[in-house]
């Protein structure tokens, strides 16, 4: 009869095998670099609680994320067409399909035919909708500002840096375009007032 003990020592061989073998497969692949494996896991973690509360409000609705990012486009770029915003979201036409139907039905978001093609879908958020994206903006916004604030040592520009950088290189000439166009926005809009 085996005795538990070897069973015990046994397993734990095996384990640091697997465990060594893993390790040497990750060096070999470049994952081992602590610092960017904590950066990692810093951003897994900064999501998590940058989309907690949000989350909260939209689960009142019967709403998720998908239904968040639509209606943040769709606010911030009133008129937008629905083409762009399949662009910019990256998803297919139904799964846009499923979420702008809901967001449409429950008073979020109206769509209008295009004046010079009458085929194009213009979208634009309702009262409710405007409502809904600033209420689900507020704690995002607040929580960016505090990091902002407690990090003011490493710089803002350091870190929209950063975030551009983790945009996939393909893409990052459209988001350029459409935070240039919203700073212009704001720029025309503080300029009125």
């Amino acid at each position: 009869m085996t005795d538990i003990n070897e069973q015990v020592q046994g397993a734990d061989a095996a384990a640091r095998v697997t465990a060594k073998e893993a390790a040497d497969d990750a060096q070999d692949r470049g994952y081992t670099d602590p610092a960017l494996l904590d950066l990692v896991e810093l951003l897994f973690f900064a999501y998590r609680d940058f989309t907690r509360e949000p989350d909260k409000i939209l689960d009142d609705f019967g709403f998720g994320r998908a239904h968040h990012r639509v209606l943040h486009f769709v606010n911030r770029r009133p008129g937008m067409r629905v083409a762009d915003l399949l662009e910019i979201l990256k998803i297919t036409k139904q799964s846009l399909g499923r979420v702008l139907k809901q967001l449409i039905d429950d008073g979020f978001i109206a769509q209008q035919e295009g004046k010079s093609d009458r085929r194009e879908r213009l979208l634009y958020p309702t009262a409710s909708g405007r409502e809904l994206a600033d209420r689900l903006a507020e704690p995002q916004l607040e929580r960016i500002a505090r990091a902002l604030k407690a990090s003011r040592q490493r710089s803002d520009a350091r870190i929209e840096s950063f975030l551009y950088q983790m945009i996939s290189e393909t893409d990052r000439p459209q988001v350029e375009r459409l935070l240039r166009t919203d700073v212009t926005k704001v720029r025309e809009r503080d300029n009125r007032q």
